[in-house]
């Protein structure tokens, strides 16, 4: 699957998003997820699913800890197009001894801290989502942070054993918000009001202007450590 994963990045990197997932489904029917954190790109690319799929594969990660309008709009979400995104919980028990040993906000007390929080309530719900599946769809784009400059369009992802592939990758934030105004797309709230990436509410604060997209997320830490854990950056040779 790792020579596969090439063959796809050779394959579509000149296509149109749409023509990527179109030619995902037709050639993996019934293998293919999208993981969305219902952030701007994860509508983009949920509304361009709805348009190949009557019941596209979408699931996202319940932490337990989102902001209200996030689930407000999981249910605008559905309702608009037609479908059911799937909801995947943490381990309840897992939860339960990491707050009751480590404390209800423990991320802020460390990178360590913080990445077992995400690994409970992210990263082991994402793997049983992604079980059974052949190629995972993300809303990632190059722009978003330093973490992800190396991405590729599609890529093997060691750590679950599956292709990921990046439709939007080589989209800047103009293109995003030019197709959700377009096509009329459900989004965020919050994003009117400074925060460009969503994630759990204690974990993410509006930007100020000048500041990168993702400096509101974990904003405590240097930029090097932003991420969950959920998508890893490619290895150097």
């Amino acid at each position: 699957m790792k020579e596969t994963a090439i063959q796809l990045n050779i394959r579509l990197r000149e296509e149109k998003p749409e023509d990527i997932l179109a030619f995902l489904y037709n050639s993996y029917p019934g293998k293919v997820t999208f993981s969305s954190s219902m952030g701007a790109e994860d509508q983009v690319i949920t509304h361009m699913l709805a348009g190949i799929d009557k019941n596209p594969s979408i699931f996202t990660l319940d932490t337990g800890r989102l902001f209200y309008e996030t689930y407000d709009l999981i249910e605008k979400t559905n309702k608009r197009y037609g479908i059911r995104v799937r909801i995947m919980f943490p381990d309840r028990e897992k939860v339960e001894q990491m707050v009751n040993t480590k404390g209800v906000n423990l991320f802020y007390h460390s990178v360590e801290n913080r990445k077992l929080c995400c690994h409970i309530r992210k990263i082991e719900p994402l793997r049983r989502a992604l079980k059974g599946n052949k190629i995972w769809i993300t809303g990632l784009r190059r722009e978003q942070s330093p973490t992800r400059k190396d991405i590729s369009l599609a890529q093997w992802d060691d750590a679950n054993g599956i292709i990921k592939v990046n439709p939007l990758l080589e989209w800047t934030e103009d293109q995003v918000w030019d197709y959700i105004n377009t096509h009329n797309v459900p989004y965020n709230p919050l994003h009117d009001k400074g925060y460009p990436s969503l994630g759990c509410k204690p974990c993410t604060r509006a930007v100020m202007p000048g500041e990168n997209i993702r400096d509101g997320r974990w904003w405590w830490e240097r930029p090097e450590t932003k991420e969950c854990g959920l998508h890893q950056s490619p290895k150097k040779k």
